[in-house]
């Protein structure tokens, strides 16, 4: 089991960092849209590649974040009957659903678009509107991310099994107090004071 908890951790480790790396296509996102905005306003003029690429990069936040946002326990969950159940009855349930939906569910979804995505590369498909982009970068957007979402589950299954097993903490407690806009903010501050400081040395 130890060595299974040193898998779950590696994967842990590996969400952390995309799910930290990939908030900052939030602020790409926003600052692409006010740059947009205001050659809009200021010169009259647009182009359809600046509208896709935000959507590109919500997908991108949506899809690639999804394993860290398991791993930070922050799924929406329908608790209405099941809190009224002991803990350990609780995480046997998420166990069940982790092994009878999500990973399933991962599988297809997986198998379902890769042809996609092949096909789309192949063919070199561009977006149908003018100056639109190539299309698909964000078709493999969804693999990935359900491959990093599936990967996660074994992570969050492995925990749950070791806490049955009395070898660890309750692995359903939330990571974190802060919420993940206060994290960005925060992640934001810290470089900007790095890079103050090195501008004074």
């Amino acid at each position: 089991m130890s060595l299974l908890l040193q898998l779950s951790r590696w994967i842990d480790r590996l969400s952390e960092l995309v799910g930290r790396s990939v908030a900052w296509l939030v602020l790409a996102a926003v600052l692409i849209s006010a740059i947009n905005a205001s050659v809009r306003k200021a010169f009259n003029t647009s182009s359809n590649a600046f509208l896709e690429i935000q959507w590109y990069l919500f997908a991108a936040v949506f899809l690639l974040a999804a394993g860290y946002t398991m791993l930070r326990q922050e799924h929406v969950k329908i608790d209405v009957i099941l809190h009224r159940f002991s803990r350990r009855t609780q995480i046997m349930v998420e166990i069940f659903g982790i092994v009878v939906f999500l990973f399933p569910f991962c599988l297809v979804v997986i198998d379902l678009v890769w042809p996609l995505v092949l096909r789309a590369e192949m063919s070199g498909e561009m977006s149908s509107n003018a100056g639109g982009l190539i299309r698909w970068p964000v078709y493999a957007l969804v693999p990935v991310g359900f491959a990093l979402l599936g990967l996660q589950g074994i992570s969050e299954l492995i925990k749950r099994i070791a806490f049955l097993m009395g070898l660890i903490d309750d692995p359903t407690k939330k990571k974190q107090a802060k919420t993940a806009e206060e994290e960005l903010a925060e992640v934001i501050r810290q470089r900007a004071e790095a890079e103050a400081q090195g501008a004074t040395k």
